[in-house]
């Protein structure tokens, strides 16, 4: 099986200015601290994780380049070999059986291993375990932020959403942790479903949405609920299909939870005006923004809330998505504004994010008449993104083609092909 590149280690190191060679030599003198024996590694170690020829280092070495990082190695795009993959190699991440066990089995599973006559007394599963799980939960949500959409995010979400689903078997445990387990299950194959929306694999996100669901409804939990559901809104409104787009953020929408919590409301009523910006309605568009805008300052900022919620709390999600609404109606100022808002509230680690909203902005500024301007900023997405990133490639490519047509022949046609034949030398 190809191995699969560590896009994600490869984009921590871009962000924080190390080479191969340098970062060989500050986890070996953290090898050194920790050991006392300075570590082997040379550049062509790190190239090797680069590369994913390496998925999981040695214990003493990922514990090196965890001091050096403040990151865990998952959150760098390791993977641990503890545990056999549930979905086939992302060659192939649109079959929907993955390979995987099925729902129906981890339950009966479940039923089997708590209530078998004569068995061992099992151990006590805890909201200890459920914790650990959400911990890890944090760590698939900090790798989509910087680099989203790839298999290997979509693969470990899988397989996180499974090992929760094991514990279900592995003990005793009171309702309510049973119900947490089921949440964290859905959680992370909501996840899965994400990056693989993110990454245009229909096929395998409408697969992980099914799970996701099945797992939500056994849960009882609002917020994960709303999140699949409004994933779907999304899956749906990337494959041109409003209709059934608009039906899923409905499904979101509709949750008590959004009377309960405004913050849930606002990121409803801003997923429905991104899907009425492909109808061309501009009336509709304003008026759920406008509904999306009063909830937006109705929500308590202190509330406790998911750690996907973080974009919207701080408004960055809801200007990415009226940049969005607005760019689908060709009003491009209007777009410009969101745009530079939006850029100007995401936080740096959200690199995924800042790469399609630059996308977009130079979208925005094309359709201004504004080219050499446009591919200036067309030029700012990082080179990773725009090759390895299927949401960012396609905008880019657009953006391309746009350009071409609007001014051919001119200096930005000619700096926009340099700089493609640029990123294609070194892909």
């Amino acid at each position: 099986m190809d191995a699969i590149r560590n896009t994600v280690l490869e984009a921590w190191m871009t962000e924080h200015g190390y080479s191969s060679n340098s970062l060989a030599d500050a986890v070996n003198s953290a090898v050194g601290q920790l050991t006392g024996r300075i570590g082997g590694l040379d550049g062509s170690s790190i190239r090797a994780w680069k590369a994913g020829r390496v998925t999981w280092p040695k214990s003493a070495t990922r514990t090196a380049l965890e001091t050096v990082t403040g990151l865990p190695a998952v959150a760098l795009g390791f993977v641990p070999r503890s545990r056999p993959s549930p979905i086939p190699a992302s060659s192939q991440p649109e079959e929907p059986d993955m390979k995987r066990r099925t729902l129906v089995g981890g339950i009966a599973a479940a039923i089997t291993a708590t209530s078998a006559p004569g068995a061992a007394s099992p151990r006590r599963i805890g909201m200890s375990d459920v914790n650990r799980l959400n911990k890890r939960f944090a760590e698939i949500i900090a790798i989509d932020h910087l680099h989203g959409g790839q298999p290997r995010v979509e693969k470990r979400a899988a397989a996180l959403a499974d090992e929760a689903l094991d514990l279900q078997s592995a003990g005793s445990a009171t309702q309510r942790v049973r119900s947490s387990l089921y949440a964290s299950g859905a959680a992370f194959r909501s996840s899965a479903m994400w990056a693989a929306i993110d990454g245009r694999r229909y096929e395998a996100a409408k697969a992980h949405m099914r799970e996701a669901q099945a797992l939500a409804e056994m849960s009882g939990d609002q917020a994960i609920k709303f999140r699949i559901w409004s994933h779907a809104g999304t899956m749906y409104r990337h494959m041109g299909r409003p209709a059934d787009a608009i039906a899923a953020n409905d499904v979101a929408r509709n949750l008590h939870l959004t009377r309960r919590d405004p913050l849930f409301a606002c990121l409803g009523h801003a997923r429905h005006a991104a899907t009425l910006g492909i109808t061309g309605d501009a009336t509709a568009v304003k008026h759920a923004l406008g509904c999306a805008q009063e909830a937006f300052e109705r929500a308590d900022p202190d509330l406790a809330r998911p750690a996907w919620m973080a974009g919207v709390r701080n408004g960055a999600e809801l200007e990415t998505l009226a940049l969005s609404a607005y760019l689908r109606l060709g009003i491009y100022e209007q777009a410009e504004s969101h745009a530079h808002r939006s850029l100007a509230l995401l936080p740096p680690q959200i690199r995924r994010d800042r790469a399609i909203n630059t996308a977009r902005l130079a979208q925005a500024q094309l359709g201004q008449g504004a080219p050499d301007a446009a591919t200036a900023t067309a030029m700012r997405v990082p080179a990773d993104a725009a090759t390895q990133h299927a949401r960012v490639a396609g905008m880019l490519r657009e953006f391309g083609t746009a350009l071409r047509t609007s001014v051919p022949g001119s200096s930005a046609v000619g700096a926009w092909n340099e700089h493609t034949t640029s990123w294609r030398m070194t892909a």
